[in-house]
């Protein structure tokens, strides 16, 4: 269970499917990996649930596919049979619960009060569903939830929006978004999975939320460096500071006292969150100077440098 929680944790979204044709699996599993999303709810809504499981871990291995409003044990048993890694039910399903744990089954119950949220801790389980998030009080009671059961994980779904994702991102506590927003059952029927790509893609860099923080121009000497930066504060009025290792102007340009990473120098992008970020980059085949990883004092990952340049302009990540 701490293994995938951590595997939906670095993936951030669940996709939540409805599918009434298993037919088109393949290619919408396609589409969200393709897209940065290389995870799925199926819901058992419709008959084709099974097959459509079957279908999407058939077109892409490596996608984590979960079976969706699981309420009987029957239905958790199939969707195994079929692929499926993880069992999320609507509510606090004792039966469904008992039967996915004793089988060696990861198990996500809906939980909306402290009392479902009790149940949770009793089973030993780290990670709920707060289902329906938007008619249970949204972020606010979430927070609320969150404050006597710190060790729990909340998979929030239910009125999760592109415009309101990012509020239940922002708090540790919730591991990843359930939502269909990128998934819309019309563009599933009409087979436009093109556009859901794009869909899946724009919905990973919302929720990463990728933004220049700063230039960094490799000097050779502090004198240059001090030169350079005041030549920006002259001109642009971006006031100098300096530190240790580099004087900056304003927050944008920063000017090595030394050469550092880079031929000509490095450019910082911010991110939501640098350790889900790094997570997406490496399954898109990126790799990274592990060596230059900054770690927070809440063992978060702070800031880590591409090992690729782009212009001559090593590239790091750094936490918002």
């Amino acid at each position: 269970m701490n293994e995938l929680l951590c595997e939906i944790e670095s993936i951030g979204i669940v996709p939540v499917i409805s599918l009434k044709d298993a037919e088109k699996a393949g290619a919408l599993a396609k589409a969200l990996c393709e897209g940065g999303i290389p995870c799925a709810e199926v819901t058992f809504r419709t008959d084709a649930c099974v097959e459509s499981i079957r279908r999407m871990k058939k077109a892409c291995p490596e996608m984590l596919v979960g079976a969706g409003t699981v309420t009987m044990k029957e239905q958790a048993e199939e969707a195994a049979k079929a692929g499926a890694k993880f069992m999320v039910s609507p509510g606090f399903n004792h039966e469904v619960v008992e039967y996915c744990m004793g089988h060696n089954i990861a198990v996500i119950p809906g939980c909306s009060s402290p009392t479902d949220v009790e149940q949770a801790v009793k089973y030993g389980l780290h990670l709920v569903k707060f289902f329906p998030a938007e008619a249970a009080g949204g972020v606010r009671m979430l927070k609320s939830l969150s404050g006597p059961y710190s060790g729990m994980k909340f998979m929030p779904t239910g009125g999760i929006t592109e415009a309101n994702m990012g509020e239940y991102l922002e708090l540790k506590q919730v591991a990843a978004c359930g939502s269909s927003f990128m998934v819309p059952e019309n563009l599933i029927e009409k087979g436009d999975f093109i556009t859901i790509r794009e869909m899946a893609k724009k919905a990973v860099h919302e929720m990463l939320g990728f933004e220049l923080a700063h230039i960094g121009l490799n000097m050779k000497n502090r004198d240059e460096a001090m030169l350079a930066a005041g030549m920006f504060e002259s001109v642009f009025g971006f006031q100098k500071s300096e530190n240790d290792n580099s004087i900056f102007a304003g927050s944008y340009i920063e000017a090595m006292k030394s050469p550092f990473l880079g031929e000509k120098g490095h450019i910082a992008v911010r991110t939501n969150d640098a350790g889900r970020a790094l997570s997406y980059f490496k399954r898109r085949g990126f790799s990274f100077r592990e060596e230059s990883a900054v770690y927070k004092m809440d063992g978060t990952l702070g800031a880590v440098y591409f090992r690729e340049e782009i212009g001559g302009f090593a590239v790091h990540l750094v936490q918002k």
